[in-house]
């Protein structure tokens, strides 16, 4: 009887390490980011701060991340992701020595950002390029649905968790994050795959060659730079604080369930990619994903019941979810080894822009034309986006098959 793709899968040993890894630091990511966004509105009430943290987690991420990738193509992947869970460790560890001690301020949270964007500037290279040397290659799409399917199980569970305990104050929040990210240290050392380790010299072509692989590939470069712009117009994450406090009227539960809810989209779409993984058009799907995501960002925005804002996030997850798959199978797919760290630092790079600066922009729009103005006027712009790369980007709308 052939074996199912699902338990060979789980036959991977290191796979299924990293996986489990993988899971523990991205929910204690989760919860740290409900406890810091929420910290810090309840120090300054700002939605200007709110955006600062995104900020100052973009900037050294930014700087650091192309590097970042020539470290990953040329080190220990398994090795890199375990000192990145590491660091992040660390943070959180001092800003629950902090909150116990009465120490938190809003310029140790803007500092202590700074280090978390430089950790993830290293991991998020080594984490994306990992995966094919872990799995083979007729595996590889339904392993990164699985690999989306447990990174949407600890944003479910992350901010949920995360925002019930901070019901009995920040420190139990960070304390439990220093322990989850010291397990994925832990684990992730646990992961083998050959690996020989590069004599040759490095130069800054090396440094810059992924953007140079990126631009001359036209599908890859539409895919990610698509990704970049619609999140960083569309997305609201970094306003959850406002919409859960001032018109919404919940707390910190409701905070984190909100936060959750894209995930609970996210991981019905990938159970579904992972059973029937995307075969015929799928250029067309990428660029109407992120038309759909766009529109459900706009009913997000124009929500007064919790009920409608939990559906519309749950439906952005979904969407975004399948521009994630879609946009890592074909770049893993299209890149040789030796260049997928590279290439994977300049996807961190538009992922990071579309995150972290995205949640600067939403602070930015918001203290202009208030949350409600920032959410809508990203959800038009990101339907906008997907119409326009559909014309500027023919390649990637044409794509049939993952495997050009």
């Amino acid at each position: 009887m052939p074996t199912s793709p699902l338990r060979a899968l789980l036959a991977q040993t290191s796979f299924v390490r990293f996986w489990v890894s993988r899971v523990g630091g991205i929910m204690a990511n989760q919860m740290l980011m409900v406890a810091l966004g929420w910290h810090m509105y309840d120090l300054t009430a700002s939605a200007w701060d709110l955006g600062l943290v995104g900020l100052f987690q973009f900037v050294p991420a930014l700087l650091m991340t192309l590097p970042a990738g020539h470290v990953a193509d040329r080190h220990h992947r398994a090795r890199i992701f375990a000192l990145c869970m590491l660091a992040q460790g660390a943070v959180a560890a001092l800003l629950c020595w902090g909150t116990f001690h009465g120490e938190v301020s809003r310029s140790l949270i803007l500092g202590l950002s700074v280090l978390l964007g430089v950790a993830r500037a290293f991991q998020m290279p080594a984490q994306q390029a990992i995966t094919p040397l872990l799995v083979p290659r007729e595996l590889l799409q339904r392993a990164i649905a699985v690999s989306s399917s447990g990174m949407e199980i600890a944003v479910i569970g992350g901010p949920a968790l995360g925002g019930l305990l901070y019901t009995t104050g920040a420190g139990t929040v960070y304390a439990l994050c220093t322990a989850l990210l010291l397990l994925s240290f832990a684990l992730a050392l646990l992961v083998r795959y050959p690996f020989t380790p590069t004599r040759q010299a490095s130069t800054w072509g090396d440094v810059f060659a992924g953007l140079h692989f990126v631009w001359e590939r036209k599908v890859l470069l539409g895919a990610t730079s698509l990704d970049l712009f619609a999140v960083l117009l569309g997305g609201a994450s970094a306003l959850l604080p406002i919409y859960a406090k001032d018109i919404l009227h919940t707390g910190p539960v409701g905070l984190g369930l909100l936060r959750a809810a894209p995930a609970v989209g996210a991981l019905a779409m990938s159970i579904v990619l992972t059973r029937w993984p995307l075969e015929r058009k799928v250029g067309q799907r990428l660029l109407m994903a992120v038309a759909v995501f766009g529109l459900a960002t706009l009913g997000f925005g124009l929500s007064h019941s919790f009920a409608l804002s939990m559906l519309m996030l749950a439906i952005t997850g979904a969407a975004d979810n399948i521009s994630v798959v879609t946009r890592l199978t074909l770049t893993q797919l299209e890149t040789p080894d030796e260049m997928r760290g590279r290439v994977a630092a300049v996807n961190s790079i538009f992922i990071g822009a579309s995150n972290q600066l995205g949640e600067f922009e939403s602070g930015m729009t918001a203290a202009a034309f208030g949350a409600v103005g920032s959410v809508v006027l990203g959800g038009v712009g990101s339907v906008a986006i997907a119409a326009l790369w559909w014309k500027w980007f023919p390649a990637l709308a044409r794509r049939d098959r993952m495997e050009g």
